[in-house]
């Protein structure tokens, strides 16, 4: 971690009277990392370095992952903490967002957005996708499922409900379906409970998980710090222009860092050469006092001349990983 990020940390913990935690996951195309189950691990070295405070604010970027991870890292971090402030310097969606209902406290810069929390099931025995790798599945949103039923209803009636839920089976596995509807109580029952940590009215609690679960419509609406307070009541703050530009500067360095506007395509590693070695930081959680964890993907990238049919030569290009996974650096 470079002295330029510890002297940022240290002045957004001055700002927020807090200890400071960040948790980038990328977004670079062809290089997307998600919240996962495996961080609880690396948070719980850093929660140690920190120990039990009055505050800890949590710098979060991500477009989301897995949701039971959102739940346990919420609940890890307020075990550490009487109160819990996540800052939103761009994008926090769909786990990340769920993680953010646990929080006290959101501050939001003008760009940062929120998205629905309607997960996707992916299972092996999920509809293959057409034109895909043998294993390469259709994701099954459990909002689209709940959608269409309900379009049938409405459209049809129900008398010939059973029937149309049959041909439903017939596309999606009786399972996969299953598994959307526990999916679907449980995401509102975690939204519950996390929002109950600072909210006491139950109808404002429904409120903002119907919107956050079904009536945003798509899962990749956003939603925005004005909506986020006014229409939906979470507690939302604005930073002053000057913290603003310090969350700013943070973000514009870990986004370099990390690559998030750069695409990766293997003819830019490659150029001319046959044969390139690569190493690419992909997702980040640091703190002041317990250094750097950082997820890395290491390995080469070959191009060698193969015929892929009689007569004609081509390029074919592998990818030969070598590691991945996370590092640590000392503070």
């Amino acid at each position: 971690m470079d002295a330029e990020r510890i002297a940022l940390y240290e002045d957004i913990e001055q700002a927020r009277n807090s200890k400071v935690l960040v948790y980038f996951t990328g977004d670079r195309r062809g290089l997307e990392t998600k919240m996962a189950s495996e961080v609880l691990d690396l948070f719980v070295h850093h929660l140690d370095t920190i120990k039990v405070v009055d505050k800890i604010s949590l710098i979060l970027y991500t477009r989301g992952g897995e949701t039971l991870s959102a739940w346990s890292l919420a609940n890890l971090l307020r075990t550490f903490c009487d109160e819990l402030e996540i800052i939103i310097p761009a994008k926090c969606h769909s786990a990340g967002t769920l993680l953010c209902l646990g929080a006290d406290n959101l501050v939001m810069t003008k760009q940062a957005t929120l998205g629905p929390i309607d997960p996707s099931v992916t299972t092996p025995l999920n509809p293959q996708l057409p034109g895909g790798e043998p294993a390469a599945r259709v994701p099954v949103s459990v909002e689209d499922v709940t959608a269409f039923l309900e379009q049938a209803r409405e459209a049809l009636g129900h008398e010939p409900i059973a029937q149309i839920f049959e041909s439903l089976t017939q596309e999606v596995h009786p399972l996969v379906l299953g598994h959307t509807y526990r999916i679907r109580s449980q995401i509102r029952m975690l939204g519950r409970r996390l929002l109950s940590n600072h909210m006491d009215r139950q109808e404002d609690i429904e409120k903002i998980l119907d919107f956050l679960c079904s009536e945003s419509g798509s899962h990749d609406y956003t939603v925005y710090r004005r909506e986020a307070r006014e229409l939906l009541g979470l507690p939302i703050e604005t930073p002053s222009w000057e913290f603003y530009y310090l969350i700013k500067e943070l973000y514009d360095n870990i986004a370099e860092d990390l690559e998030l506007t750069t695409p990766f395509e293997v003819n830019s590693v490659l150029g001319s050469q046959d044969r390139a070695s690569y190493t690419f930081r992909r997702a980040l959680i640091e703190s002041v006092s317990g250094g750097s964890h950082i997820y890395v993907s290491e390995g080469e990238v070959v191009r060698q001349r193969v015929e892929v049919q009689p007569g004609f030569i081509g390029d074919a290009i592998g990818d030969q990983r070598q590691f991945e996974g996370w590092r640590f650096h000392e503070a």
